[in-house]
């Protein structure tokens, strides 16, 4: 199959008018028969029984241990009203340096 990136944008027209047109940016990349794509290589090697695409369980074990941490402790959410400057709880992030101080009063 063919990869393909496609990225709309508006481009300005010619001329000394500020008009713009949207187009899109595409680059696609076709891919010959000797290329073999990565699931193709990681078979393979599967296959062959080479281990060194594939992490070691004690590694994997290691590294969810630090995942299953931040996913453990949730930062809570609180609303706000929107155009305001934030919740009432974040004033506590600035309580040791005198409050915040809002640039509007």
């Amino acid at each position: 199959p063919d990869v393909t990136i496609a990225i709309g944008a508006r481009v300005k027209r010619p001329g000394e008018q500020m008009d713009t047109e949207p187009t899109e940016l595409r680059v696609v990349h076709r891919p010959d028969a000797e290329e073999m794509d990565a699931y193709e290589r990681l078979l393979g090697e599967a296959m062959e029984g080479d281990p060194t695409l594939f992490a070691r369980e004690d590694a994997v074990e290691a590294a969810w241990a630090i995942v299953q941490s931040i996913l453990g402790s949730r930062t809570p959410v609180y609303e706000y009203e929107c155009g305001s400057w934030g919740p009432r709880e974040a004033e506590a992030l600035t309580a040791e340096i005198g409050g915040w101080h809002s640039p509007t009063s």
